[in-house]
């Protein structure tokens, strides 16, 4: 079959013998899961800011939420569950605080010195931050995995893209060339990132209504949503709307899941792939949700984008996150001896885009309350101590 073979792994670009009792993928997995970018994703939101309440998906939540959808798609479709799950734990970690708000503002700081991209962040974490081996810098993960990540959202590099036009953490990275950037991702790695289009769909519902942002009658025009909606409070009439909600969303994503399941199939059945290899040569992904259902969703992104990231009490979020970022940047670029140990070493002794990259690198692995107390400490009097 066209699964990935753990046997068959492309290995790891700094040697290390086997594990006795885990497969490369599982070694992988575990290695993400022990983390210290992994540990912080519990504090790192995807709308609402971490202290706003515990009721909200926070990165950690969603990507063990990304990574349950995976491993089962995984299964079914006979591909490495252990790979796929990895990945999906793995495809957040280059998030900075404050979700997206975080993302726009640390590209805008770093305007000037090659800007800020959250899959190549991953990358830099898991190949250089992380560290937390005698031996080598970062999590020394092997090719399947690092390959998914750097293409997690297809081809970065083509007739259009060449490396030079790549972010910076992408460029840096010795080995780039060979991990095929001109192609497409193994199946597993196909399968994680639509896990991860499947959890944020269908929670950020979840999370707006929780909020009061919107009701369940408001959703009631947009195709397939309305209709489970619609069905689940047919079939039970007394429930109340955070029952209806959770039943909605349960059958949600099991309808998103049927039809990526039956549109991968079918694809398989005419693109007759005998291996991972031939799916990344492929000129299309193997992967995909149908060609209806994509049309279907669009209303829904459309409604999530207006009514829930567009959302005044969102904007004010993220209105604020963007100052504090701008803030800690700024102190930290012109004063760098204000930073910690041992950024602040590294920090003092560069300056321009080698310093700015420190201190982005810094910020980018706060948590949002890290990011509130470190910007109190510095700016309000009263956290002088």
């Amino acid at each position: 079959m066209f699964a990935t073979r753990f046997e068959d792994s492309r290995g790891r670009f700094f040697s290390e013998a086997p594990s006795a009792t885990r497969t490369p993928f599982q070694r992988d997995r575990d290695r993400i899961v022990h983390s210290t970018a992994f540990r912080r994703l519990k504090q790192k939101t995807q709308v609402f800011v971490a202290h706003e309440g515990d009721h909200y998906r926070t990165r950690l939540t969603h990507s063990l939420e990304v990574a349950q959808i995976a491993r089962s798609v995984a299964r079914t479709l006979h591909l490495d569950e252990d790979l796929a799950e990895a990945l999906a734990l793995a495809h957040d970690l280059g998030h900075p605080p404050f979700g997206h708000a975080g993302e726009d503002q640390l590209d805008a700081c770093m305007k000037g010195y090659d800007g800020f991209d959250h899959n190549a962040q991953t990358l830099r974490i898991v190949t250089k931050l992380e560290v937390r081996y005698p031996n080598f810098e970062g999590l020394n993960l092997s090719w399947e995995m690092l390959e998914g990540l750097v293409k997690h959202n297809g081809p970065v590099t083509g007739p259009d893209t060449p490396i030079s036009s790549l972010p910076a953490a992408f460029r840096d990275f010795p080995y780039l060339a060979d991990l095929e950037p001109d192609q497409f991702a193994g199946p597993e790695a196909q399968v994680a990132a639509l896990a991860d289009d499947i959890a944020y769909n269908n929670h950020d519902i979840d999370d707006g209504i929780a909020s009061g942002l919107f009701v369940i009658e408001d959703l009631m025009g947009i195709p397939v949503v309305g209709d489970a909606f619609r069905g689940v409070q047919l079939e039970y009439p007394h429930l109340t709307d955070r029952m209806v909600t959770y039943e909605a969303v349960r059958r949600l994503i099991g309808i998103w899941i049927n039809d990526l399941i039956g549109e991968t199939t079918r694809r398989i059945q005419l693109q007759r792939p005998a291996s991972a290899a031939e799916v990344r040569a492929l000129t299309e992904p193997l992967v995909a949700f149908s060609p209806e259902l994509e049309a279907r969703q669009r209303p829904l992104r459309a409604f999530l984008h207006e009514r829930m990231y567009k959302h005044y009490k969102v904007n004010r979020m993220r209105s604020q996150a963007k100052r504090i970022l701008a803030d800690l940047f700024d102190i930290f670029l012109a004063e760098p001896e204000t930073l910690p140990d041992p950024w602040r070493q590294d920090a003092t002794q560069v300056i321009g885009a080698r310093r700015a990259r420190i201190v982005c690198d810094y910020i980018a692995g706060m948590t949002d309350s890290f990011a509130i107390e470190e910007h109190r400490r510095l700016f309000d009097p009263s956290g002088l101590h």
